[in-house]
């Protein structure tokens, strides 16, 4: 099956970097927001990544141009009707993404592949939502999506053989990354044990054991992390974090997920990292440490 055109539902974070990396790939990417400011602000923010990919001498002015025509402003699901696969991507939201799924399952055809980021909810759950839970699977992408050539790949109760073996043909061949086969389990891999690091090193800042600055350059240069804990915190969300730590809480019922207070009181302050230019420590409108 060849994939060559692919609706990305939500420009968020995720969302660009999921855009980018897909046009980069040659793909024709209909890429849906609610509002034509999100829209706009989301085209804002691939710009600003593809020009600091010029400055670096990693792409040409011609290919900047060139990735920009493969992506598409749109701003009704109706319009992606046509896609070989669709990917949401929207926030850690069940019921936002069962309305989703339910408004993709009546307007594409049977044999699309529905596709979605999360990085906590049950898939299971979602294609349930669908008059064809055989074509809905997890593709859960790691930030930055362009850098991170990982994909967890994860299958539901009722996800088919084929299905997955065309979803891990596109993310090995097509999209060219790693794909690793997860069974549905609340945080899969990488989010359940990145959140438990992430939250033990929020323990260890609550306590006074060392600074936020001390506690990441001992992980990034103790263990060639490329961020330390608190910086991947800022650059998921806290919000984010704290949604994920939650729902692994909920469902497994074990200490260990406890989300720590202080990522509570920090997402009670709206200090929410990068995105809002503060969480551990603080960023400018690119997203780059100050």
């Amino acid at each position: 099956m060849q994939f060559k055109r692919i609706g990305v539902i939500g420009a968020g974070t995720m969302g660009q970097g999921i855009a980018e990396m897909l046009a980069v790939k040659g793909m024709e990417v209909f890429l849906v927001e609610k509002t034509p400011e999100k829209l706009d602000q989301a085209w804002d923010m691939i710009v600003v990544s593809l020009d600091k990919q010029i400055e670096k001498w990693a792409i040409t002015v011609s290919e900047k141009k060139l990735i920009l025509s493969k992506i598409h402003k749109v701003y009704a699901l109706d319009k992606i009707a046509e896609c070989d696969m669709v990917i949401e991507t929207i926030s850690e939201d069940l019921e936002a993404k069962n309305e989703v799924i339910r408004s993709l399952d009546k307007i594409c055809p049977p044999e699309v592949i529905l596709a979605s980021n999360t990085s906590t909810l049950s898939l299971t759950q979602l294609a349930a939502e669908t008059t064809r839970p055989d074509r809905v699977i997890g593709m859960h992408f790691l930030h930055p999506v362009a850098k991170i050539d990982l994909v967890e790949i994860i299958r539901g109760l009722k996800t088919s053989e084929e299905t997955f073996q065309l979803t891990r043909q596109f993310v090995e061949e097509t999209i060219t990354k790693k794909g690793i086969q997860v069974y549905e389990s609340p945080g899969f891999v990488t989010t359940r044990l990145v959140c438990t690091l992430i939250n033990e090193a929020l323990h260890v800042l609550a306590e006074g054991v060392a600074s936020a600055e001390d506690i990441d350059s001992a992980m990034r240069i103790g263990y060639d992390f490329h961020y330390g804990p608190l910086e991947m915190c800022d650059r998921f969300g806290l919000d984010s974090v704290l949604a994920a730590m939650e729902g692994m809480f909920r469902e497994f019922g074990d200490i260990k997920y406890r989300p720590s207070f202080l990522l509570k009181q920090m997402v009670r302050a709206g200090q929410l990292g990068t995105k809002v230019g503060q969480g551990f420590f603080a960023y400018d409108k690119d997203g780059d440490r100050l």
